[in-house]
């Protein structure tokens, strides 16, 4: 039995090498033009297309990594910081339990970014690239076998030819024709129909990855200014001052994100506010204007101007709703005082100058 084996891997052995001889011969009468060469220009736009789609999948993958790595980095740095500020926070200052409470909510932040990207944004392109080895390789096999059907094409057209002509010898080559042209187009059909479906779903990929991953930002980012603007600042005081000074002076940022009024100012250039001292109020991406003449409203839309007053302009719920020369907004006066958006209303645009 031992023999038996040896002698059937030796066969085995012979006819790959007789193969990779054939494959080879074959190739070098191709590029020398003394035997055509099986085309098809479709399958070759399929294959240029193939390329281009798995460079650009790694080179996303790649990517993708390097920014997991990079959010890896930034949550150490981030740890870092914190904790550097929670052993430098005297234990008798003021807020010495929400800082350290903050710095652990940080950090459960970053860990949770960074997860994200792995389950989600990464293990999607991870799923998508495993294909791509498997149509390689059978890319490479049908290559081999459009060169053995030429092969055999070409040597049974040459038996047909010669003078002396042996019957069996050309009903074997048309056999063995006949065989590789069948295991070549199997190979090519199946390539033909799969690789287009492979093209066409690369746009689903990219769009879930990157949907995904812009999802993980906006949620991130989000919540880490909840955590740091919407919630009440804690200032480092001296422990000489007052509880109730100490107290007044942390009372920072009064909307809380947990509450009904939080998607109402989300939207608005007022996102947070000093209260309970003299502190001019704060604001983000907002414009400030000044009235420089009086404007009485014609309309109940229409915000009165007094000169001097300064007005918090904001943006339209609607763009569309915006006419030209008009903005809208609300009075400095009346948002330190009542801190709502109830006396809003639009006004004219050369009544007053920015800030």
């Amino acid at each position: 039995m031992a023999e038996t084996g040896k002698g059937v891997t030796a066969g085995k052995l012979a006819i790959n090498v007789q193969k990779r001889l054939s494959r080879a011969q074959e190739k070098v009468l191709q590029k020398l033009g003394k035997a055509d060469e099986t085309r098809d220009v479709v399958f070759e736009e399929m294959l240029t297309n193939f390329s281009k789609q798995m460079t650009e999948g790694t080179k996303l993958h790649k990517d993708l990594k390097a920014y997991q790595a990079a959010v890896k980095t930034m949550h150490d740095a981030s740890r870092r910081l914190q904790d550097c500020l929670a052993e430098m926070y005297e234990p008798e200052w003021f807020g010495k339990e929400e800082m350290d409470t903050l710095v652990e909510d940080t950090d459960t932040l970053w860990l949770d970014y960074h997860q994200n990207i792995t389950d989600k944004s990464l293990s999607s392109m991870d799923a998508y690239l495993v294909q791509f080895p498997d149509f390689k390789a059978r890319i490479a096999k049908r290559d081999r076998k459009m060169v053995d059907f030429d092969s055999a094409r070409h040597h049974f057209a040459a038996l047909q030819k010669g003078k002396k002509k042996d019957e069996a010898k050309i009903a074997k080559a048309e056999e063995d024709l006949g065989r590789a042209q069948k295991i070549f187009e199997e190979l090519n059909v199946e390539l033909q129909d799969e690789l287009p479906i492979l093209w066409d779903n690369r746009v689903g990929v990219y769009v879930t990855t990157f949907q995904s991953l812009a999802s993980h930002q906006e949620k991130f980012h989000r919540e880490m200014i909840g955590k740091h603007l919407l919630r009440k600042f804690v200032c480092c005081l001296e422990p000489s001052q007052s509880r109730e000074k100490q107290q007044k002076a942390a009372t920072y940022c009064v909307l809380d994100p947990n509450k009904p009024e939080f998607e109402k100012y989300w939207n608005s250039p007022l996102i947070f506010f000093m209260s309970g001292f003299d502190v001019p109020l704060k604001t983000v991406s907002s414009l400030q204007v000044k009235a420089i003449h009086d404007y009485t409203s014609t309309d109940s839309d229409e915000l009165e101007l007094k000169t001097g007053e300064v007005v918090l302009a904001l943006a339209f719920d609607c763009p569309d709703e915006q006419d030209d020369g008009w903005l809208l907004g609300v009075k400095e006066s009346h948002w330190v005082k009542n801190k709502d958006l109830s006396a809003k209303g639009v006004f004219p645009e050369n009544f007053t100058q920015k800030v």
